[in-house]
C-alpha cells in the first residue's frame, strides 16, 4: 500500500522565540514531584539500576529559584535504558501553564546521558503556539541543592524556537 499525499499550506512568517525553563525537581519528602514506579519498598530511589521507571510532574519555572513564577509543568516518563545506569529515555511533555502559551507543548524524547552536565535532548513536537515548530534544546544540569531529607535537583533548558 502506498500512500503520496501533496500539501500547500501557508504558514506565514517564520518566528522566532528563545526561552529558557527551569525544571525544579524533588526526588524525596512530602513534596516529590518524581517517583520510582518500580520502587523499593524503602522508598529509596535507584536511578542507575537498569529498568527503573520514574514517573515525574516538575514544576517549570522561569527562573533559577523555586520561588520563581511557574510557568509550565514536565510531565512523564523516565526509563533508566543503559546496562550500567549512564542513560536514562526520556518521554517528557512540557505542559505550559503561564497566560501566553497556556495548554501548548513541547514534547522532549529520547536519551539521556544522566551523568552529564550538559546533554542534548530532542524536542520532537509540540501542541498549540507550539504546533510545527523547530527547537534546538540544550539540558543542562544546573546545580544540586540538599535538602534533608529530600534532593532537589534544578536544570536548565535553553530553547530556540522557530515557528
Amino acid at each position: 500500500m502506498a500512500l503520496i499525499t501533496n500539501s500547500r499550506a501557508d504558514l506565514g512568517q517564520h518566528k522566532e522565540t528563545e526561552m529558557t525553563l527551569y525544571f525544579q525537581d524533588y526526588s524525596g519528602g512530602p513534596n516529590a514531584t518524581v517517583i520510582e514506579i518500580t520502587g523499593h519498598p524503602d522508598g529509596v530511589l535507584s536511578f542507575t539500576k537498569f529498568g527503573a521507571i520514574f514517573c515525574t510532574d516538575d514544576p517549570v519555572t522561569e527562573g533559577f529559584s523555586e520561588s520563581s513564577a511557574q510557568i509550565a509543568r514536565a510531565q512523564g516518563l523516565y526509563v533508566t535504558s543503559a546496562l550500567d545506569g549512564s542513560n536514562t529515555h526520556v518521554l517528557i511533555s512540557i505542559v505550559f501553564t503561564n497566560e501566553e502559551y497556556k495548554g501548548s507543548t513541547l514534547e522532549v524524547q529520547g536519551s539521556s546521558a544522566q551523568f552529564e552536565r550538559v546533554r542534548e535532548v530532542a524536542v520532537v513536537g509540540g501542541t498549540g503556539k507550539f504546533r510545527l515548530a523547530v527547537v534546538t534544546p540544550l539540558l543542562k544540569l544546573f546545580t544540586t541543592i540538599m535538602h534533608f531529607p529530600m534532593r532537589s535537583f534544578a536544570a536548565t533548558l535553553p530553547c530556540y524556537i522557530t515557528k
